[in-house]
């Protein structure tokens, strides 16, 4: 519970830095890049505080250039996931009697070290790491300052919600962590994701045993060390690096799992939540779960639409970070009357978009993030372009040679259940379904219920008669929806971000709705002057 002197205002998102020709920080974000792209970090985990290297590793490359090899990582296994455990269960007790304001102190600070001298360690780490722009890395950098910053002030505004109480009785609420660890299995594809998930229940009082991305972990590390340089006690994250199953089998299975943070694939979700299910019983609380899985991200269009900003969003929100954002548009409903117009404008606008690595600043995007990722896509396209339902109109082209690269790529399908209008790709890849401009709801009903997902979604029209009937009949196919902008670009404290159906819990992160899953309500009556009489006033016979 904070202190009433120490509350802090709401805080305001971190500001974008540009990166212009001739600026300062596009001078040293470039002799950042050099310098790490000039070395091999030695990647320990961190247990206990305590740096491990194991005899296992795994070699982190860029996935632009695949054969150049920027980390050598530490990889977990039975022995160290148990010590991970146990020493996250030892710094539990201390953590959670520290004064609020003091826990709080930990992450505003990192917050501030993030927009400040770690700006260029994370920002470049992210590029070379995980294939992202210099655009893409500041807008990810940025929103892991704002999660520290915004999730300090969310918690203090729940612990501010407080009952009511009546003359000589004070009635209060304190809102504990959980009983047991939080485990935290992090994505690739975010920086800020990586450093919120094992954070978040850290900020309330919670210790965390954390498995960051295998292809994310040189800017997950940088982010632990940054923890841990701004104070934060031994313990209380544990940073572990491991195969998913070893995650599986010795760390979800122990008795003193409190919850479960994730960000993710689904098939990977359901799994973890199927195992916690059927291991309820062995468990010494409920485990809380929290999970963002997979999308398959629409724009609808109206006949009523405006063209330019329409091809703007379609080409944007669908290849824009490779198409690797979970809020990536990947199908379209463009109706026939302007689909002309439309694929017109966006091939204009790809004469904009050029592809190739991180470190040359015109780059409009880069690589897929491996392999697997990238024969994924090129299988696809393949299929696509041997299939009587399907046209190529945009791209099409794989070159795995030097990096994981795959061109951005329209395909048009005749039918709406055309597997890549469908199925999660999680690439360069949009598929568009152009439909009768008399069959809106018959179209509207297949985009609601085509796809299992229901993270983000984007109408574009200028008819509002249109606008309120495409945004009720799409009221549950999307956690995120916009209107007359692409479905990417969620901001912390201004579009909380989550989906429902199969794409997640919907438990928005940054905000109070996902901070509340990692407390514990204590509810307290003190009376001040209590009463010692036993029979109650109806029971006298008079």
């Amino acid at each position: 519970m904070p202190n009433a002197y120490f509350t802090i205002a709401r805080p305001n998102n971190d500001a974008f830095r540009s990166y212009l020709p001739g600026s300062k920080e596009r001078a040293e974000l470039k002799e950042e890049l050099s310098r790490q792209s000039a070395q091999v970090v030695k990647i320990p985990l961190i247990i206990g505080g305590k740096e491990i290297f194991t005899e296992k590793t795994i070699q982190v490359t860029m996935p632009h250039d695949h054969g150049h090899v920027i980390a050598e990582c530490s990889m977990a296994g039975e022995k160290e996931l148990t010590m991970a455990v146990d020493a996250a269960l030892a710094a539990k007790k201390a953590w959670e009697d520290m004064p609020w304001e003091h826990r709080s102190a930990i992450f505003l600070k990192a917050a501030d070290m993030i927009t400040g001298p770690y700006r260029k360690v994370l920002n470049a780490a992210t590029m070379l790491g995980q294939s992202k722009t210099v655009f893409q890395a500041e807008i990810d950098i940025a929103e892991l300052a704002d999660f520290c910053r915004f999730g300090v002030w969310s918690a203090q505004e729940i612990f501010k919600d407080q009952p009511a109480s009546i003359p000589g009785i004070w009635d209060r609420q304190d809102y504990r962590a959980l009983d047991g660890f939080v485990c935290a299995i992090t994505p690739f594809n975010f920086t800020s994701i990586g450093g919120n998930l094992p954070m978040a229940p850290a900020i309330v009082g919670n210790v965390a045993v954390w498995k960051p991305s295998r292809t994310a972990v040189l800017s997950n590390y940088y982010f632990m060390k940054l923890l841990m340089a701004c104070g934060l006690p031994a313990g209380v994250i544990n940073f572990v690096p491991c195969n998913g199953s070893d995650m599986a089998k010795y760390v979800i299975s122990r008795k003193e799992l409190a919850g479960f943070h994730f960000t993710g694939s689904t098939a990977v979700f359901q799994s973890v939540w199927k195992q916690i299910g059927e291991n309820i019983a062995s468990y010494q609380s409920y485990p809380r779960i929290v999970g963002e899985t997979g999308g398959k991200d629409f724009i609808f269009a109206h006949k009523s639409a405006d063209i330019r900003p329409l091809a703007a969003g379609l080409v944007r929100g669908s290849f824009e970070y490779q198409g690797q954002k979970c809020s990536a548009c990947s199908r379209a409903f463009i109706p026939e009357s302007i689909w002309p117009e439309v694929l017109s404008t966006m091939k204009e606008m790809m004469k904009q978009v050029k592809m190739g690595d991180v470190r040359d600043f015109d780059t409009f995007l880069a690589a897929v993030i491996d392999k697997d990722s990238f024969d994924r896509a090129k299988g696809y396209i393949d299929r696509a372009k041997e299939s009587p339902d399907c046209e190529i109109v945009i791209g099409g082209n794989c070159d795995g040679s030097m990096g994981w690269f795959v061109e951005p790529t329209v395909i048009v399908c005749k039918k709406p259940d055309y597997e890549s209008m469908v199925k999660e790709i999680f690439a360069p890849i949009l598929s568009v379904y152009v439909y009768p401009d008399d069959k809106l709801d018959e179209t509207l009903r297949i985009c609601d219920e085509a796809s299992p997902y229901a993270l983000t979604g984007a109408i574009f029209a200028q008819d509002r008669e249109a606008i309120v009937k495409m945004e009720k009949a799409l009221l549950h196919a999307e956690g995120n929806f916009y209107i007359n902008d692409k479905c990417t670009g969620a901001v912390v404290g201004q579009q909380p971000f989550g989906g429902s159906r199969q794409s997640g819990t919907n438990d928005k992160a940054g905000t109070a709705l996902n901070m509340i899953r990692w407390m514990s309500p204590h509810s307290v009556k003190e009376t001040f002057n209590p009463s010692d009489a036993i029979v109650y006033p109806y029971m006298s016979e008079k």
